[in-house]
């Protein structure tokens, strides 16, 4: 059975039991400041079981992609090394939100895995926390398993909490035994590290709340949610014991093998203490690229902190280990195509963005590998002489860290077969030290954290209806007011504070789209709204400030949108569903949103691609765009289930999180997912104009563009100074390109006519100086101050000198405004008894400088111009006690 089966069957299975099927959410996770990367089914489900999100089916069911490279859950140090660790990986769950229980989750559970996938009954059992008899119970009665087959654990392996505090409840895992050929106990026996009994699904019930002095309040609506790792299953099902046997892996690892010439380490298969080298750098490599493609594929782009900084760790662990199986060139790059072809049909985001991965991950290769080389020899030099128990001095891990790009897990994986440990204290004092001197890296992860008070007033007094799309004006009731993070009763003229009332036809800043402004007004209240938000999903907020009157908590009060300025806005939004269609038709569909930020003056636009674009590729963009605008057609929306629009084609927002059902937009060519506001018809943005188009990062580039009357004046501006450049230059605007090639060539023959006469002047100059050469020792010289010429006519004017003396030494020096340039020339036959360089050297601090060079020509300079004669006579003095 193969993983693309046993993921088609698990959603079906738990679709034919009322779980409606939801698409695996971003890596990146949304609103959750706890969280690096997303690492399990649940993490999209957070807000659904801790109640402040109501969902419209009780069930779901999901395969969510998930990694653990990152914070508390980081497996990095042990991928490849072991046969179930990986960086990257797919999570089968089915949820339950105050729904179903153990009562029908644990039949669930037995009946998907015995029946659906035949898995031996015998081979099977079960663990249940050691005080969860209703667990037990429904195992041994319900199920049927015999009581030798349900273990009891009493540790905190069978106990989940989310936190300190909040959810929390037992857990039930179902377990594969491999068999007595491979080595390993029961789970809570001491042999239970080892691999013949593997968890495949783990059911978590969770039913209590934990309180800040631990106790446990049962909740008055449990859920479900449980996990099952598609690759533990698929290895099970696939009759081998190594994850990486299994066909999630083995394409990638056999090709892989070829690039390296390692065709017979592809099959890892028995235990890991017996995989040679080559198996386990192969495994490292195969783990490490489903996992980098992934995380571009969801706008993660290499850097040096936070998100970026990780997914650089894991693809530098797997370039190194590409060297160690002797790849002195880029090669990670072109496995991506493999990785598509085999997880593309799961994860189309794979197939849309596979270029822009690919070209990626080629530059991070191509810019590791100058520092590499250079690395290891650092390293090599470092630990000569090293034994086993030593450890490398923090100064040298800082210094590979630091100059040559080297985590420091990666550092410690090549040391770890040598057993050399690394001083972690010493590396930390010296991290210290430099974040002293700059900024602290970026340590946490997703948006902002949302205030607990907004998480209160959303359980006291519900969601805030958005009435937005129909009306710009409406009378609200005033449901919460909020000064810094507390809830307070009144906001007085003069004060600054949030408004929350029970709906409002602001919208509030989402999806890169700004949020709108406007007035509130009561009886005696005037307040301007500067701002709307959205801290939560399905709540609205006004910042607002009172010019006079006072605001009070059950007001009604009267909403009203500044108009004018929201139109700007949608002029701007609707632009970019243009903009992003125009980019795939023009660099094709591996183009995807990166981000944007849209006001009523100008919209910003990232997006993800390898190269700038040609002048003729964004006149193309910005054409259809404009083509678009001019064909004047109708917006049309549509409410549906997010995955119903992206099949119908729909471009989701990068960084969105979408719920049951979306607002679906239609404009020109483009279909998103969107619940901005827009304009009526494509024509209502008037015009578009772009104005810049730059890169932002590795792979992600960004475009400026300004609409409607912005855009006008854009144009008029422009306009206004082509008029001016050609009334300097006495041109129609039309010939203004003419005037200045014409300029350009008059310019040019200036100066090569200026050229003519420093040359003459130059030969004037020699004559000149030519009359004050003195000879002593056999050996003519000349020391002397010159004027009229640059730094390259000083050069060219010494070179004459030398030629007309042919033999000899010169000292030339030049004052200019507010410093002095050194000259010193010697001919080769003479720098035996004298070399410019240190003639230079000893004359320098004269006029507060210094300089050097090779025997024959040296230059150098200072900052006291009026010491220069003082300089030149120590340079006489100089070179002729050399001469004497």
């Amino acid at each position: 059975m193969t993983a693309d089966d046993i993921r088609d069957r698990f959603v079906s299975f738990f679709q034919r039991n009322g779980h409606e099927a939801v698409v695996s959410s971003s890596l990146v996770p949304h609103n959750d400041p706890t969280l690096l990367f997303t690492n399990a089914g649940m993490n999209q489900f957070k807000g659904a079981f801790l109640g402040l999100e109501r969902r419209v089916n009780p069930r779901a069911v999901s395969v969510q992609k998930c990694v653990r490279a990152g914070g508390k859950h980081n497996d990095l140090e042990n991928v490849g090394r072991t046969a179930r660790h990986h960086t990257f990986f797919e999570m089968l769950g089915n949820f339950s939100f105050g729904d179903y229980f153990k009562e029908q989750a644990i039949p669930l559970a037995w009946e998907f895995v015995t029946r659906e996938l035949g898995l031996p009954l015998e081979r099977l059992l079960v663990t249940v926390y050691a005080e969860d008899q209703e667990a037990y119970t429904i195992w041994r009665d319900q199920v049927g398993l015999p009581e030798e087959r349900i273990i009891r654990i009493a540790t905190s392996d069978n106990f989940w909490s989310m936190g300190p505090t909040g959810p929390c409840g037992p857990c039930s895992e179902i377990f594969y035994d491999h068999g007595p050929t491979i080595a390993g106990g029961p789970p809570g026996s001491p042999e239970q590290d080892g691999d013949r009994f593997v968890e495949i699904w783990n059911l978590v019930f969770m039913q209590f709340d934990r309180s800040a002095d631990g106790t446990l309040v049962p909740l008055p609506r449990p859920c479900i949610d449980t996990g099952a790792g598609l690759e533990r299953l698929a290895v099970v099902l696939q009759g081998r014991t190594n994850n990486y046997d299994s066909d999630l892996f083995q394409p990638l690892m056999q090709v892989a093998a070829e690039l390296t010439g390692q065709s017979g380490a592809v099959a890892g298969g028995g235990s890991a203490g017996h995989w040679s080298r080559a198996t386990i750098s192969l495994q490292v490599i195969a783990d490490h690229i489903r996992a980098v493609g992934f995380l571009i594929a969801d706008g993660v782009l290499p850097s040096n902190e936070g998100r970026g900084y990780v997914l650089r760790r894991i693809m530098r662990r797997a370039m190194r280990h590409g060297r160690m199986l002797g790849m002195e060139e880029p090669f990670l790059y072109r496995l991506v195509p493999t990785l598509v072809a085999r997880m593309g049909r799961a994860y189309p985001e794979l197939v849309a963005q596979q270029q822009a991965i690919m070209a990626v991950v080629e530059n991070e290769e191509r810019r590791f590998v100058t520092t590499l080389g250079a690395g290891m020899k650092l390293l090599e030099s470092a630990t000569a002489g090293m034994m086993a128990g030593d450890r490398l001095d923090g100064e040298v891990v800082f210094t590979l860290y630091d100059t040559y790009g080297f985590p420091v897990d990666l550092t410690a994986d090549i040391l770890r077969d040598r057993g050399i440990a690394l001083d972690m204290v010493g590396f930390e004092e010296r991290m210290a030290r430099q974040k002293a001197m700059a900024r602290a890296a970026w340590a946490g992860s997703g948006d902002e954290g949302t205030a607990q008070v907004y998480h209160e007033i959303v359980t006291d007094h519900g969601v805030v209806e958005f009435v937005g799309y129909e009306t710009e004006g409406i009378t609200a009731q005033v449901r919460a007011l909020v000064r810094g993070r507390e809830q307070v009763k009144v906001l007085q003229a003069g004060e600054e504070g949030m408004v929350v009332c029970d709906r409002t036809p602001f919208y509030g800043e989402s999806g890169g789209q700004v949020g709108d402004a406007g007035w509130m007004m009561g009886a005696d209240l005037r307040a301007t709204v500067q701002d709307a938000r959205k801290p939560l999903a399905d709540l609205i907020v006004h910042q607002v400030r009172i010019d006079s009157g006072s605001v009070t908590v059950g007001d009604v009060v009267e909403l009203r949108v500044d108009g004018a300025r929201r139109r700007a806005v949608q002029w701007h939004h609707s632009a970019t569903h243009l903009l992003h269609w125009a980019l795939k038709k023009v660099l094709g569909e591996h183009v995807k949103q990166a981000g944007s930020l849209v006001g009523p003056e100008r919209l910003r636009f990232d997006y993800s691609h390898y190269q700038a674009m040609t002048v003729a590729e964004l006149e193309q963009v910005e054409s259809l765009v404009n083509d678009a605008i001019l064909a004047n057609e109708a917006r049309v929306t549509e409410v549906m289930r997010p995955e119903e629009a992206m099949r119908a084609g729909a471009m989701a927002l990068f960084g969105e999180k979408y719920g049951d059902l979306r607002w679906v937009v239609r404009l020109g060519g483009s279909l998103e997912l969107c619940g901005g506001t827009h304009v009526e018809r494509t024509g209502d943005i008037g015009l578009m104009r772009i104005v810049a188009d730059a890169a932002v990062a590795a792979g992600v580039r960004r475009i400026e563009a300004v609409c409607g009357v912005f855009a006008r004046e854009s144009f008029l501006a422009d306009a206004r100074i082509l008029h001016q450049v050609a009334g300097v230059l006495k041109v129609p605007p039309g010939e203004a390109m003419v005037g200045v090639e014409r300029l350009l060539a008059r310019r040019a023959e200036l100066e090569r006519e200026l050229e003519r006469s420093k040359a003459v002047l130059a030969g004037s100059a020699v004559d000149e100086l030519m009359g004050r050469v003195r000879e002593k020792g056999g050996v003519r010289y000349l020391v002397a101050a010159v004027a009229d010429v640059d730094a390259k006519g000083l050069r060219d004017l010494a070179d004459r000198l030398r030629d007309r003396l042919g033999s000899g030494a010169i000292f030339l020096g030049l004052p200019e405004e507010g410093k002095v340039s050194l000259l010193a020339g010697v001919t080769r036959d003479v720098t035996g008894r004298c070399q410019a360089g240190a003639w230079i050297q000893a004359v320098a601090p004269v006029v507060g400088g210094k300089g050097g060079g090779r025997p024959d020509m040296a230059m150098g300079g200072g900052t006291r111009p009026e010491a220069l004669n003082e300089a030149l006579a120590v340079a006489m003095t100089w070179i002729e006690e050399r001469l004497a």
